[in-house]
């Protein structure tokens, strides 16, 4: 039974190290008006239909959210607000994100801030609009979009990845963890029926 275990765990670890192109999201809860929120991720080789959203705004629960998409060496690639097409199952009208039907490989940095909180230039380097101003927590702050008494929590999607972090957030794990966990857990149920 041991040898049998074995060769699953075996067999079922080379399909996660050969897995590509998953889903990941992140959540957490910024606390001030210019905190902005940064997602890393990386495409191994050149990949078709890559999303990166966010869902946050639920309908007014939450603050109006402005994103971007940054290449790994700091310059911009676009930047969005209201966009709300990108996965509308999850989406309310103030969320944004991108659909990119085509993306080199390498690594990239998707942005969350509040509106109207842009970047001051195509250089992440050069920062935000609102980096100069003092914080104001967030459930306090007037914004133009939302006004008072807004929810703090962002939520973070990325899909058609191959890794993706976040420093900032509740990582929900990836796939693969996910599988790892389920081999010892089957592992540890073989086990258990073995020595009854």
């Amino acid at each position: 039974m041991k040898k049998i275990t074995l060769l699953i765990s075996a067999a079922l670890l080379s399909l996660v190290n050969t897995a590509h192109a998953g889903i990941f999201n992140f959540t957490g809860n910024i606390e001030f008006h210019n905190d902005v929120i940064f997602t890393h991720f990386t495409v191994e080789s050149d990949a078709t239909n890559v999303r990166v959203w966010t869902d946050s705004f639920m309908s007014a629960t939450n603050f109006d959210p402005i994103t971007a998409l940054w290449a790994a060496d700091g310059t911009l690639i676009a930047q969005n607000d209201d966009n709300d097409d990108i996965n509308p199952s999850t989406q309310t009208y103030y969320d944004s994100g991108f659909a990119l039907p085509t993306l080199a490989a390498g690594d990239y940095i998707f942005s969350v801030a509040t509106f109207d909180n842009w970047a001051t230039s195509t250089n992440l380097a050069d920062g935000f609009i609102f980096d100069t101003q003092t914080p104001i927590v967030l459930s306090e702050w007037n914004q133009p979009a939302n006004h008072l008494n807004m929810g703090s929590f962002w939520s973070v999607w990325v899909d058609g990845v191959d890794r993706a972090v976040n420093d900032d957030a509740t990582n929900v794990p990836e796939p693969s963890s996910l599988i790892l966990l389920g081999l010892s857990l089957l592992a540890f149920g073989f086990r258990k029926v073995k020595q009854a």
